[in-house]
């Protein structure tokens, strides 16, 4: 049981006996309204260890993290639980306004009528200056009967329907909150999930990316130098084929020129043998070598002045005809 709501109830029964407008729970005393003295008795029974003076109350209504303050003191003189930082429903006023139905066993047993009081005259004061023969004030009226066991029962169901109702208004509250937050949680999480696999699939793609460009370059690389090395070997082999070829060439010329030479050699031994053999070598003197000699002298000698020497001329020439005429009559 809240006591929020048996304060509440309380003051939902003041309001029924005095009207609408709502009285003073401190100037309400159980003798003026008995059900105030049937809540106190329900307090002190379920309660008993808040009605201490200044005494403030935690309670927290069903599974829900919202708590209610509710104070409740106790006022000695007028024997008055008051209960502070209540506040009541409109529904359940209206439920206590609704007429007292008692239901006990199979025959109900109809409620207590309450008599209107009499018309009182007016109560003077102990010394009436007009006389002392004024008249005593009559006694206050009997207070309605009440029955205490439907009256408490009726508030137990009151306060457990106003409980369960606040309980499951609360946990709709909570569960749509709850939803709510869920939904969110479930969508950052999906959203964080994503943008995580996102990050490690590009992050994996790079890595791949740049572990398959390492390989592709080392296998470019490793096929550029068997290639360059089979090349390589292929120049060698054929500059080694050219070279023998080259070599072989020359010496075939070489052989070639050796074989000319000693032919040409042979022949030309040959034809000299046999020009020896049809020619007979004479040997032949130079005529007048004197005059030739001197004549050759003097006109060094004498250059552009060749009349000088037309006596050495004259007499070469007259050598040279002599001569001439020696190898006609010789024959030789």
């Amino acid at each position: 049981m809240d006591p929020a709501w048996l304060g509440s109830t309380v003051q939902a029964v003041a309001v029924r006996h005095c009207g609408p407008r709502t009285p003073d729970l401190h100037s309400i005393s159980h003798t003026d309204i008995p059900e105030v003295a049937i809540y106190r008795a329900i307090l002190t029974e379920h309660f008993d260890w808040l009605l201490e003076d200044g005494v403030k109350a935690e309670v927290e209504m069903g599974g829900s993290s919202s708590t209610r303050r509710v104070s409740f003191e106790t006022d000695d003189n007028e024997n008055v639980t008051v209960v502070k930082g209540v506040r009541l429903s409109d529904n359940v006023i209206n439920r206590m306004r609704e007429p007292h139905k008692p239901q006990f066993g199979s025959s109900p047993q109809p409620q207590a009528k309450v008599e209107p009081l009499p018309n009182v005259a007016p109560i003077r004061p102990v010394f009436d200056p007009r006389g002392p023969g004024a008249p005593a004030a009559p006694p206050p009226a009997s207070a309605p009967v009440v029955d205490e066991s439907e009256l408490r029962r009726k508030i137990t169901e009151e306060v457990q329907k106003g409980l369960e109702e606040e309980r499951s208004k609360k946990q709709y509250e909570i569960n749509q909150w709850l939803e709510k937050d869920r939904a969110r949680v479930k969508a950052q999480a999906y959203a964080d999930s994503q943008a995580h696999v996102q990050e490690e699939v590009s992050r994996i793609l790079a890595s791949e990316r740049a572990a398959a460009l390492d390989r592709v370059t080392a296998d470019e690389e490793r096929l550029r130098t068997k290639l360059l090395a089979k090349q390589l070997e292929e120049r060698d082999q054929q500059l080694r084929k050219q070279d023998a070829f080259y070599r072989e060439q020359l010496n075939k010329l070489e052989e070639r020129s050796t074989q000319f030479y000693k032919a040409s050699n042979e022949n030309c031994h040959k034809a000299a043998d046999e020009v020896n053999a049809k020619f007979r070598r004479y040997e032949i003197s130079p005529v007048c070598a004197d005059l030739q000699g001197q004549i050759l002298k003097c006109y060094r000698e004498n250059a552009g002045k060749t009349l000088l020497c037309s006596n050495i001329a004259s007499l070469y020439l007259q050598c040279v005809n002599s001569a001439k005429q020696n190898k006609l009559r010789t024959g030789g």
